[in-house]
């Protein structure tokens, strides 16, 4: 059996401090607020905090962030078997289902779309591979 990994420490060793400053108009777009009452940004472990003109500050999920949606594709992406690609299935579906008011609406679904992908380009290409050894 494959040991675990925390899908949060992997995910968090690929993204930038500074992910947030370069955000500001998507954070902007998520918190539906303009852009010019966002004064700052503050990334934090798993957490975005956003300084507002209007009332102080506010905290923001790191999953709803593409970046993070995209350093999950990589992960995915870099699992070169089906065990290693079911792992991390399991570690994000564990995830999604302990957060799931703190993914974006279609981030889970674009990260099972891309997931199914490379399952079925992983499991292609074992079969492949299999049937070449019989020869």
């Amino acid at each position: 059996m494959l040991e675990p990994f925390p899908l949060e420490a992997a995910i968090a060793s690929q993204l930038p401090q500074s992910l947030a400053i370069a955000q500001i108009s998507l954070i902007a777009q998520l918190l539906k607020i303009p852009q010019h009452l966002i004064v700052g940004v503050e990334c934090w472990a798993y957490v975005v905090f956003v300084h507002r003109r209007n009332v102080g500050g506010q905290f923001l999920s790191d999953r709803k962030l593409r970046p993070w949606q995209n350093a999950v594709a990589c992960q995915i992406q870099n699992c070169s078997t089906w065990q290693q690609l079911r792992q991390v299935w399991l570690v994000l579906d564990r995830d999604y289902n302990n957060h799931k008011k703190q993914y974006g609406e279609e981030s889970y679904s674009f990260l099972c779309q891309f997931w199914a992908k490379h399952w079925d380009l992983l499991w292609n290409g074992q079969e492949i591979a299999e049937s070449a050894i019989d020869f």
